[in-house]
């Protein structure tokens, strides 16, 4: 058997936990697996003295993460501090620099600084990798990398933040409002320490930033995302989705068009019939098509100690194997930097405003979409509240521009109360 394949881990919180329950209960299931032993050096953590729940004493400690990453006695250094800036990013650049392959569950640090450690991992011949920074146990990183490494890869859709479908899902399922389960939401530790990283979005565009690298073969590209949160989805929006027969869930789409590389975090209409409609919960789910595959969908539990240290040992057992792929694919020098495409591609959309008792109220919202040639698939007018009725609208294909045009004139048209909700409905 090759010499032990030995670890240090910086950051024992919740994952960094369940790393070392793995390697101390499986220990000889992964030396059966990978032909060597997996071993723990050193670890490093803000406070020594937290009971964690498992005895550490038996390995090193230090204080600084970047002394644990020029240790000469570790081999792969495991990143789960977290944050793209501070310590995380220096003590990774140092395990590279010191010859260390990187394991991290660091989405943030991957979304704004990916190439460039890309780059430095592949001048020291060495790996970076990070199933676990994507969809916690669901393998989507191995899956774009290998198991659909021969196919062109056209669309990547998915459910890719828990918290934000517990959210949405609770509202539907309690009739409660957004602030009622946000409220709730946090209160049970569901929520980022800054709940906006969840409910803006932007835990789950780290994500999608990382998944677009993979798929496309570009530079990860975090601001060509058009990201938009939760926080404007109300509880009269689920009904009525669900009156039309869909479901609204914050996806994050990115594909390859004729204008560049489009990539979207936003709250869509997905059917509720569709593998994305039928997600509830805090699972997340990842939709991946391929010009050979065509679709599979993949889907699990996307946070927590178990399902996320299990993608982090997995990236541990492929080093152990000697498998040491580039780290977004292809090598770092062959990304291409993309072109983002903000005019999106037409589709379909769903509109909920209120409309004034006024004699041809309903005629001129009809006028000014037909005005702007967005033309109208069904629409459902609801009973009266005080002086204005609710009106639902869904289109036809159009573009966010047409559409966009059609809600500007909206506005003059003295029969609106109050400011029409728009939310594309997403073909899945």
């Amino acid at each position: 058997m090759s010499e032990p394949l030995r670890l240090g881990i910086a950051g024992l919180g919740t994952v960094g936990i369940g790393v070392v329950r793995i390697v101390r209960q499986h220990s000889a299931m992964l030396a059966a697996r990978t032909g060597r032993e997996i071993m723990i050096s050193a670890v490093s953590a803000r406070d020594r003295s937290k009971d964690r729940g498992l005895p550490i004493a038996q390995y090193d400690w230090e204080d600084d993460a970047i002394t644990l990453a020029r240790r000469d006695d570790v081999d792969v250094f495991v990143e789960l501090i977290g944050g793209h800036e501070g310590t995380a990013k220096h003590a990774v650049e140092a395990a590279l620099a010191s010859g260390k392959h990187v394991v991290t569950a660091n989405k943030a640090l991957l979304a704004i600084h990916g190439h460039a450690l890309a780059e430095a991992a592949e001048s020291a011949q060495r790996t970076l990798r990070y199933e676990a920074a994507v969809a916690g146990g669901i393998p989507v990183i191995k899956a774009l990398m290998e198991g659909l490494a021969g196919n062109d890869v056209t669309r990547v859709i998915g459910v890719m933040n828990g918290s934000c479908n517990y959210i949405l899902t609770r509202m539907e399922n309690a009739g409660l409002s957004y602030a009622e389960v946000f409220a709730e939401a946090d209160g049970l530790g569901y929520l980022e320490a800054d709940p906006q990283l969840d409910v803006g979005g932007i835990d789950a565009a780290h994500k999608l930033a990382i998944l677009s690298s993979l798929a496309f073969g570009t530079k990860v590209d975090f601001d060509g995302i058009t990201l938009e949160g939760i926080d404007r989805v109300s509880i009269e929006d689920i009904r009525a989705a669900a009156d039309m027969g869909y479901k609204i869930k914050l996806l994050g789409i990115a594909q390859m068009t004729g204008r560049g590389l489009e990539q979207r975090m936003q709250p869509c209409l997905v059917p509720e019939t569709s593998p994305l409609g039928q997600l509830d919960g805090g699972t997340n789910m990842v939709v991946l098509e391929g010009d050979a595959v065509g679709q599979i969908v993949l889907r699990g539990p996307g946070a927590g100690e178990g399902p996320t240290a299990s993608a982090v040992m997995a990236d541990v057992c492929d080093i152990a194997k000697g498998a040491l792929a580039p780290v977004f694919g292809i090598a770092a020098a062959a990304l291409k930097t993309s072109t983002p495409a903000h005019a999106q591609l037409p589709a379909p959309y769903y509109l909920r405003m209120s409309l004034e008792d006024k004699p041809g109220a309903l005629a001129k919202i009809a006028s000014v979409l037909g005005d702007a040639g967005v033309s109208i698939d069904r629409m459902r007018q609801y009973g009266h509240e005080d002086t204005a009725a609710p009106v639902l609208i869904v289109t036809h294909k159009t573009t966010p521009d047409a559409l966009n045009a059609a809600l500007a004139d909206m506005t003059g048209t003295g029969v609106l109360s109050g400011t029409p909700v728009a939310l594309r409905i997403e073909p899945v």
